[in-house]
């Protein structure tokens, strides 16, 4: 059930990516903590392993060394992410340029309060 819900985790990162341009640390990052319970220093990691090719690689590498990568996790979630970024991308190419940026501003301050007043 658990990788279900990784994949989901994945497609809506997938769709605000291709939608906002943007994904995983505003996604992934507060799903796995919030959601998942992994730690901020796991959930960075992990996000950085969805991403290495090639973007992040050292650094996923590096929290991988650590032990802070959850591989099974990050496959999971990279499955769901594909998938969800093409149909992002799709639903924003039918927003005006005002209304994509008023619901991106919107979606960053909902972000921003839960990770600055939430648990």
């Amino acid at each position: 059930m658990s990788q279900i819900l990784y994949v989901i985790l994945g497609v809506v990162a997938g769709i605000s990516g291709g939608l906002f341009g943007i994904g995983g640390a505003v996604i992934i990052i507060p799903g796995l903590v919030y959601l998942f319970g992994l730690t901020q220093h796991q959930a960075q990691g992990t996000t950085l392993a969805i991403m290495v090719a090639p973007i992040g690689l050292l650094a996923a590498l590096r929290y991988y060394q650590s032990g802070n990568v959850n591989l099974s996790i990050a496959i999971f979630v990279c499955m769901g992410f594909f998938v969800g970024g093409f149909i992002g991308a799709h639903f924003a190419q039918y927003l005006s340029g005002p209304v994509l940026k008023k619901l991106f501003g919107v979606f960053l301050l909902f972000i921003s309060m839960q990770m600055i007043f939430g648990k």
